[in-house]
């Protein structure tokens, strides 16, 4: 008859996470610059990674699996805004310059 609830959950959290890491890939190939693509790549490690994780525990059924889960939650808590940090710092200590004003007005009238 009806589902069992942790399998809709499974459904749930795994689409919406892949939606996410969607729309991440198109952001990372559609925005201007280095700087403004960081940021639809932090949405995919971090929205999209844990919605598809959530997604994974609900369907494990040993909770050492689900344990690993959630330390993979933790490292890519800790990992992904510090190496989205790292990136555009040292992009900017090499001398990249974000775009800004009639830079970004230019390469909109291009497209």
């Amino acid at each position: 008859m009806g589902w069992p609830v942790a399998a809709v959950l499974t459904w749930i959290f795994i689409v919406a996470g892949s939606l996410f890491l969607i729309v991440g890939g198109i952001g990372i190939l559609r925005f201007p610059d280095f700087y403004s693509r960081i940021h639809p790549a932090g949405i995919t490690d971090t929205m999209g990674a844990w919605l598809v994780l959530v997604g994974l525990m609900f369907a494990s059924s040993s909770i050492l699996v689900t344990i690993k889960l959630v330390m993979l939650l933790i490292f890519l808590s800790i990992t992904s805004p510090l190496s989205g940090h790292a990136l555009a710092k040292a992009a900017f200590m090499r001398g990249l310059k974000p775009m800004l004003g009639r830079d970004l007005a230019q390469e909109a009238e291009d497209d």
